[in-house]
């Protein structure tokens, strides 16, 4: 059983502009990396194996196979842009409420026989108070230092 394969066909206009996005180095090296991939890929010119363009790009298999597939179902512009995520992040451990809350403990009067909170003293004092299921310290770090 063969995998599908996806012939790339460039126009002129198409392959000067690939070009011009390699030679100038413009944009990120994804897209510079997946611009030559469909350089080399054009069935019209100097047409290499997946493999092939792999070794010389110094990239998987999978990202040749990946940006040759995005050109032809979705077009040149899609296929040099990173692939978008299917699922949406996940849901934010504090909300407004739980972040308010963990100002209040944090500005609070420390524990018996601390100076201070410490940023574990914090976190479990949150899951103690059912503020959050879970929490790290690093959790507790990155929702405190928020500037905005």
């Amino acid at each position: 059983m063969g995998q599908t394969r996806y012939i790339i066909r460039l126009s002129d206009s198409e392959r000067k502009e690939l070009g011009v996005i390699v030679t100038k180095g413009s944009g990120g090296a994804h897209r510079i990396r997946h611009a030559q991939i469909l350089l080399h890929s054009d069935e019209g010119h100097e047409q290499l194996t997946g493999v092939e363009i792999a070794a010389l790009l110094h990239c998987t298999t999978n990202t040749v196979s990946s940006v040759r597939k995005r050109c032809v179902e979705q077009g040149m512009l899609v296929a040099l842009e990173r692939k978008k995520r299917d699922t949406p992040p996940g849901s934010r451990l504090f909300d407004g409420e739980a972040e308010a809350r963990l100002l209040q403990v944090a500005c609070s009067a420390p524990p018996h026989g601390r100076a201070r909170w410490t940023l574990q003293l914090l976190s479990d004092k949150v899951v103690a108070l059912q503020i959050v299921p879970h929490c790290t310290a690093n959790t507790i770090h990155e929702v405190l230092k928020k500037t905005k």
